[in-house]
């Protein structure tokens, strides 16, 4: 296939719009059911280069889950302890622990429902059955593979009525080295970005404390290769394997870092024992849950506890989760990595970042004000690596 009409462009008045290789050869994707449109493609191309980078980078299948061209997560395949399935919706799950792919997929997008909700869909490695049952009761547009096994493609062929948006593609296809693309008529120019991410960007560590850990270079990677696929501005918070709070498009860093640090820390309290305990009515379905747990971790949970709307959602109304519950419970944790694609040119993005239980940072480093970045870091004992390396993306 040389190139593939779309139904229209972005919006329905930009048209006629199609993909195609400009050098006439074939495209490198084969689409296996469905009719995927012009940012379905932007979602797959760039969710497929994030897969492939970080399995590349880590050697763990991975998966991701986008939304307007940004991860609202990426995973790698760690097992998930017994609150996180809960916390993810994934503790009915069967065979989800031998399934690395799977265990990915779970992560990612229980990271942040709510933003993953019609997700498009990205994975390291072919598709199998476990995952393909997960991401069948999920609200998604499509998704890219490298392969499928056969049961699995049936399972995922059968979502949406039939047209779900299923895209294989040669996992040896690389890009041409120069890139162009056409803003107002004018063309751009510019060699593809070919910056690898690995622990050795992590070795120029500034800062009083220079002990970062395996796991804390792990999940600095996964954060950075992230943000390699990340509309800028943007920062990336990441624990355990996976990205927690991704903060995309801000013109203003620390605005960049609140939004990313308040989604780790809804993350976090997904996993409190009062929010895993939530008595649910059993006919209230995931999008809902999400819904009223998001609203019940806010500032305005009387919108889901109040005495006339508390039986929508609940078998028995619930206590509320209190301002210094929820403080005390972010207090207490630590560990957390976080990963920004320009440097911070102010010191009040680690007292931010600090208070979503930040213990490590990578970023390019290279502002005027780096001393007073290292200095906010030394005050609270983080250990933070320059990069030397800026990773925009527009």
């Amino acid at each position: 296939m040389k190139e593939f009409e779309l139904k229209y462009g972005c919006n329905p008045n930009q048209k006629p719009a199609k993909i195609y290789m400009r050098d006439g050869s074939e495209l490198p994707i084969e689409i296996l059911n469905g009719r995927p449109g012009y940012i379905n493609f932007l979602d797959a191309f760039n969710s497929w280069q994030l897969v492939m980078e970080l399995k590349e980078a880590t050697g763990i299948v991975c998966a991701t889950s986008f939304k307007h061209v940004s991860p609202t997560s990426a995973a790698l395949g760690f097992p998930l302890s017994d609150d996180l399935k809960k916390a993810c919706f994934v503790d009915d799950i069967e065979g989800l622990d031998e399934s690395p792919l799977a265990c990915a997929y779970a992560r990612a997008r229980g990271t942040d429902r709510m933003s993953s909700f019609g997700d498009w869909i990205a994975l390291s490695d072919p598709c199998d059955v476990t995952t393909a049952k997960l991401i069948k009761r999920e609200v998604s547009d499509g998704i890219i593979a490298p392969g499928y096994d056969p049961e699995a493609l049936e399972i995922l062929k059968s979502k949406k009525k039939g047209a779900y948006n299923i895209v294989k593609i040669d996992p040896n296809y690389r890009p041409a080295e120069i890139e162009t693309k056409e803003v107002f008529g004018v063309t751009f120019e510019q060699g593809h970005n070919n910056y690898k991410i690995s622990a050795d960007v992590l070795s120029n560590v500034v800062t009083a404390n220079k002990e970062i850990p395996k796991d804390a270079k792990l999940n600095l990677i996964v954060a950075l290769i992230t943000l390699k696929y990340t509309q800028s501005n943007s920062v990336c918070y990441a624990v355990d394997g996976q990205a927690i709070g991704v903060g995309a498009g801000q013109q203003s860093r620390i605005h960049c870092t609140r939004l990313a640090g308040n989604k780790a820390d809804i993350w976090h309290l997904h996993r409190h024992p009062k929010v895993l305990g939530l008595p649910f009515l059993p006919t209230l379905g995931r999008p809902d849950r999400d819904n009223v747990i998001d609203v019940y971790i806010s500032d305005q949970s009387e919108d889901v506890l109040g005495d006339d709307v508390w039986a929508n959602y609940f078998t028995t109304r619930p206590e509320p989760l209190t301002k210094e519950e929820k403080r005390a419970y972010l207090d207490s944790l630590t560990g957390v990595a976080l990963a920004s694609d320009a440097f911070f040119p102010f010191g009040d993005n680690i007292e931010r970042a600090r208070r979503s239980g930040v213990s490590y940072i990578a970023e390019p480093g290279g502002s005027i004000r780096d001393d007073q970045v290292i200095e906010t870091c030394d005050k609270y004992g983080i250990a933070m690596a320059f990069t030397g390396m800026r990773l925009f993306h527009h």
